[in-house]
């Protein structure tokens, strides 16, 4: 899926109406812990039963160019999954994304370091809370990484070494889907968590806009 098309399905051109936007460097604050934070997320509820289950609503989750002040858009998809998983076919020891119905992903690049956000979406909130539960089993083996919530988000971060690249990842739980954002070393890189952090509250209220009716 071209990351054009997400620009459209999203509003593009700036017109996005979150007005926090994510920041290029260090900023400050950036280690007040992590996990889950204090009352309610900007945009409302992060309990939300809306069920991520077409392109255009994975579409309307993932950032929009326009949001993504200094930052350069490189991908994007949407992928809808034909035969989806029960838990059961899945099995006690598969990967924490094994029952997934969808997922999408973007891809930004800044000066010296790369941005993702991806989002997996299940059928229903205890699908995607096994799931976090396993994602969080799963990632206990990486060190942990000081990213400040988003308030009313439970989520979790961790440095991760993937591909020869070396990264910062906020897993986040919301509702029906598992929000993730990484902040990858593209040669420059400091893997400031107040850099994730604002990335994070960027995401969280297009997911959310994303699951109201």
């Amino acid at each position: 899926m071209a990351l054009a098309a997400f620009a459209t399905a999203c509003g593009g051109g700036g017109s996005d109406p979150i007005g926090e936007k994510p920041p290029t460097g260090p900023a400050a604050g950036a280690n007040a812990g992590t996990g889950a934070g204090s009352g309610k997320p900007k945009g409302g509820k992060a309990d939300f039963d809306t069920v991520f289950n077409t392109e255009d609503r994975i579409r309307q989750a993932l950032p929009d160019p326009g949001a993504m002040k200094g930052w350069k858009p490189k991908t994007g998809r949407a992928n809808i999954e034909e035969q989806p998983k029960s838990a059961a076919e899945c099995g006690p020891d598969t990967h924490w994304d094994c029952t997934r119905i969808a997922n999408g992903s973007v891809k930004f690049e800044a000066a010296g370091e790369n941005a993702y956000f991806d989002i997996q979406a299940y059928a229903d909130k205890k699908a995607a809370e096994a799931a976090c539960s396993k994602e969080k089993d799963w990632s206990a083996k990486y060190a942990k990484a000081e990213v400040t919530p988003v308030p009313g988000v439970e989520g979790h971060a961790y440095y991760r070494n993937a591909g020869g690249s070396d990264g910062l990842d906020l897993i986040m739980c919301l509702g029906t889907v598992i929000a993730e954002v990484r902040l990858e070393d593209g040669g420059g890189s400091s893997l400031d968590p107040a850099t994730v952090h604002s990335l994070a509250q960027l995401f969280v209220p297009r997911i959310q806009k994303a699951a109201a009716p």
